[in-house]
């Protein structure tokens, strides 16, 4: 049975984008998949369970059924780190990962391993990265962000920490290298790469898409009220517009896909977003939708209006501020429910990653 540990850099750097595209390329040559990430920090509950939110992805939107338990068998929840610390128990951890991960591979002709963070990530409580890729008998691919030095740098000192557990790196996958910058960095990376003897399997360009968070994304996320537009929560945002100067002055800055944060007595900023139309669609409003501020709801008339067309509005009891600070720092991960997303993530494995090598080598 083939296998392969997917790690990174980083938080962030794309381990979830690339498993997912990873699983659903492979469908191509292999008939049975499975998936576990062993280790996981943002979890959700499910029927009582702590799971990791990347294996519900996976079992939703790539139809992976291994057990939402096994693709996820230890989950690090508030307290668990100092508990460890307390009263260490490596022996346990490393059984349920054992044996979830015996049970994930019954009957697999492969295995998506998705690590966490980088290759030290971890260690605090005896299992790193690369403690867990050797545990697993895995060999690895390291992900990357965009860029030359960091990213070769980074690689080196991950490779480092994988090989002193005895574990082999595959190669190395830069993601999110800037289109206008994808030829350069693309010929310097391998270039670079190839010096320090590692070999690159893919270079893939950003595309913005994936880091646009939706409208029930920030409602999920944040403590605010939904007082209209429950029908078009999985509209995405591109931008985020303060609705703190004259209203004659904002509508230059709305673009499409943009979210509007304004205070909710803002009546005049919040009609001019209502005459802003798409220039391809005008039957379409250039705002993904509004986000009240300072837990002022508007005048009846307003508020009919907004419920007319649709447009999903939240109310924020907290400052423009604090909800400007909240939803630009906002974690984006891919859902289930994100069609697009994940159609674009598929794509564009294929058409960067060299899928035959990382099969041949595992």
């Amino acid at each position: 049975m083939k296998k392969v540990f997917i790690a990174a850099t980083s938080q962030n750097d794309g381990k979830t984008t690339v498993s997912l595209g990873l699983i659903f390329n492979f469908r191509r040559q292999f008939e049975n998949i499975g998936f576990i990430k062993p280790i996981g920090q943002r979890y959700l509950e499910e029927e009582g369970l702590k799971i990791d939110e990347d294996s519900v992805l996976v079992e939703e939107a790539c139809g992976v059924h291994c057990g939402l338990k096994d693709m996820s068998p230890i989950a690090v929840e508030r307290g668990f780190t100092e508990n460890y610390i307390m009263r260490p128990r490596p022996a346990t951890i490393a059984r349920q990962i054992k044996e979830s991960y015996k049970r994930v591979c019954k009957g697999k002709d492969i295995v998506v391993i998705e690590g966490t963070g980088h290759a030290g990530v971890g260690s605090v409580f005896d299992f790193s990265n690369a403690t867990v890729a050797r545990l697993l008998g895995s060999k690895v691919v390291i992900v990357s962000s965009g860029g030359i030095g960091k990213p070769i740098d980074e690689v080196i000192l991950n490779k480092e920490l994988f090989e002193k557990q005895g574990v082999r790196v595959l190669g190395v996958i830069i993601n999110k290298v800037l289109p206008e910058k994808y030829d350069k960095i693309n010929r310097l990376v391998r270039k670079g790469f190839n010096r320090k003897g590692i070999d690159v399997l893919g270079v893939i360009p950003y595309n913005p898409i994936l880091s646009y968070p939706t409208i029930r994304q920030i409602l999920d996320e944040a403590n605010f009220e939904l007082l209209c537009g429950k029908d078009f929560l999985e509209n995405y945002i591109s931008r985020i517009i303060v609705g703190a100067m004259e209203a004659h002055d904002a509508i230059q800055y709305i673009s499409d896909d943009s979210l509007l944060i304004t205070p909710g007595d803002r009546e005049d900023i919040i009609m001019a977003a209502l005459g802003c139309w798409r220039e391809h669609d005008q039957g379409r409003l250039k705002i993904s939708g509004i986000v009240l501020t300072g837990g002022i709801t508007p005048v009846k008339s307003i508020l009919t209006i907004l419920k007319k067309t649709g447009m999903p509005v939240l109310l924020a009891q907290e400052d423009t501020y604090k909800v400007v600070a909240l939803v630009h720092d906002l974690t984006v991960k891919i859902r289930p429910q994100d069609s697009v997303k994940i159609e674009t993530v598929v794509q564009l494995v294929k058409d960067y990653v060299d899928l035959n090598k990382i099969i041949k080598e595992i």
